[in-house]
């Protein structure tokens, strides 16, 4: 039922009248029980966002975090050290341990130089690091 209004091409939707919203709307409803063009949008928008947050996590990792998770530089624990990791999360806890890292360390500036980062980017940011 939803790849119907997918799939609906724009002379179609000319070729029934429809020249605005209100009359898609009227439209969706003869085809029958279908969703409107906004939860279409919604659903691509959050398929598409899934996808690009993977991406994110990795890039984000790479331009805030890797100059010393990879190395180890100035104690940090290296990305991959999974023992390493899951002792520090066991040990603070995740929120105290994103808290950590949005005031920063002795060794680390606040943010982790990542400074468009959310508490859930900092969250997938320790998962990643801690694969």
């Amino acid at each position: 039922m939803y790849q119907v209004i997918v799939d609906i091409s724009i002379p179609w939707l000319l070729s029934k009248g429809v020249y605005h919203m209100r009359s898609l709307n009227i439209i969706s409803t003869e085809i029958g029980q279908v969703l409107s063009s906004s939860m279409i949008a919604l659903i691509i928008s959050m398929a598409m966002t899934s996808s690009h947050a993977v991406t994110d996590i990795s890039k984000t990792y790479n331009d805030s975090c890797a100059a010393c998770h990879d190395s180890g530089a100035l104690n940090a624990i290296k990305k991959g050290d999974r023992n390493q990791w899951q002792r520090l999360i066991e040990q603070k806890g995740m929120p105290a341990l994103i808290d950590s890292v949005k005031g920063g360390m002795i060794q680390m500036p606040a943010g982790g130089l990542c400074d468009s980062c959310s508490d859930d980017d900092y969250r997938k940011l320790i998962e990643y690091m801690s694969k």
